[in-house]
């Protein structure tokens, strides 16, 4: 078998259910009032094996399994240890193969968190949101501050490395309110914890209300203020923000999301889910059919749910592994870029538009990468508009 020039080779797979709509979630989620368990494995085994044969024959072994949704904490267990089994056999698995579950911290799905473990995950990451009950009765989450906090430490008896995602910038929050819920996150933290500014994104109900003057966020001084001290909290307890919105401990990173952020190949099943796989130099991008009911009859007549399968433009990949390398505090390697692209960085871009970034103090680059500053990294949308042109 063999991986990717870049190293890491990973799979995603979506669990499109969710109890309820969050208001402020934009992801390919969806309520149903029930899920064929039965219909839905076999449904996921057969992509899985669709996948393998030809989309990524020969790749392997895999370095991460990351099951995402909407909710697969509402997945049977025996469906996630089908799909690692499966896994396994057609890619084989790397010895510190990581393997997440994203989950909610209700009672209910807390409960099932050691058949997950048994089931062969590794790695859980709790949609924990908000410490404070009012909050998340906001945000439309269905658990306490206390049931949280019950799942998390749960969660660390269980897993070896477990982490947790809040959301700050929220409606009215105050700078020493979101200081205090941060102190106490990082008492309950792991190696790892994930805070997520607040985004209003087209199509939710949170976008709705603002857009009707309904809602009242920070606005773009305040956030800063809030990333900042986040960052500065965050440094000093050992957990430093290794991409833009995430924090751990060195060693400590998510290893599956590093291959999207590395620009890594990764092949994805499950409704909407994507992925991304350079075969003879040239990388193709999977999508898969976003409607549940479509991509379940899609599978089950023609075994696979793909709406779209298409080699990636050249310039566009370049655009993609830059923007997602920069969220990254190492910044994008020139060694791994010229394997992913098979041209030198420097190459690539205007080298005008890169000294006018630099100058401002938005970016540096170093003898072995481009590295966008911690200023640059809060602007990333618009650094990137002006290096691309």
């Amino acid at each position: 078998m063999s991986g990717p020039p870049a190293g890491g080779f990973a799979l995603y797979v979506h669990w499109p259910f969710c109890l309820a709509k969050c208001p402020y979630c934009d992801f390919n989620s969806h309520v149903r009032d029930t899920a064929d368990d039965n219909r839905w494995r076999a449904a996921l085994l057969r992509e899985l094996d669709h996948a393998a044969d030809i989309e990524a024959p020969g790749f392997g072994p895999l370095t991460s399994i990351f099951f995402g949704g909407g909710t697969p904490s509402l997945m049977a267990p025996g469906t996630v240890a089908a799909i690692i089994e499966l896994a396994a056999a057609r890619w084989g698995l790397a010895p510190e193969v990581e393997i997440t579950l994203e989950a909610n911290p209700t009672s209910v799905e807390a409960g099932r968190q050691a058949d997950f473990r048994a089931a062969g995950v590794n790695r859980v990451s709790l949609g924990v949101q908000a410490l404070d009950d009012r909050a998340l009765q906001a945000l439309g989450r269905g658990h306490s501050a206390a049931e949280a906090l019950a799942a998390v430490r749960l969660a660390s008896r269980l897993f070896d490395r477990y982490s947790f995602d809040l959301i700050y910038a929220r409606p009215g929050q105050t700078a020493p309110q979101w200081t205090a819920e941060l102190r106490r996150a990082v008492a309950e933290a792991g190696d790892h914890l994930s805070l997520y500014q607040l985004t209003l994104e087209p199509g939710t109900a949170f976008y709705a209300r603002h857009s009707r003057g309904e809602l009242n966020v920070p606005d773009e001084d305040k956030s800063a203020m809030l990333y900042e001290i986040t960052q500065n909290i965050m440094e000093k307890i050992g957990l430093p923000g290794y991409e833009i919105s995430n924090h751990a401990a060195p060693g400590a990173e998510s290893r599956h999301n590093l291959v999207y952020w590395r620009g890594g190949d990764y092949v994805g099943i499950g409704p909407g889910a994507h992925g991304r796989i350079t075969r003879d130099g040239e990388t193709v991008a999977v999508a898969r059919h976003r409607a549940p009911e479509r991509w379940l009859a899609r599978v089950e007549d023609d075994g696979a749910g793909t709406a779209a399968a298409a080699p990636v433009d050249p310039d566009r990949r370049i655009a993609e592994i830059l923007m997602m390398g920069l969220r990254l505090a190492e910044g994008v390697s020139a060694e791994r870029f010229r394997a992913l692209v098979g041209r030198d960085l420097d190459d690539a871009l205007d080298a005008q538009r890169l000294c006018d970034l630099i100058d401002a103090g938005y970016m540096t680059r170093e003898p072995d990468r481009l590295v966008a500053t911690p200023s640059g990294r809060q602007r990333l949308d618009a650094l990137l508009a002006h290096l691309l042109g």
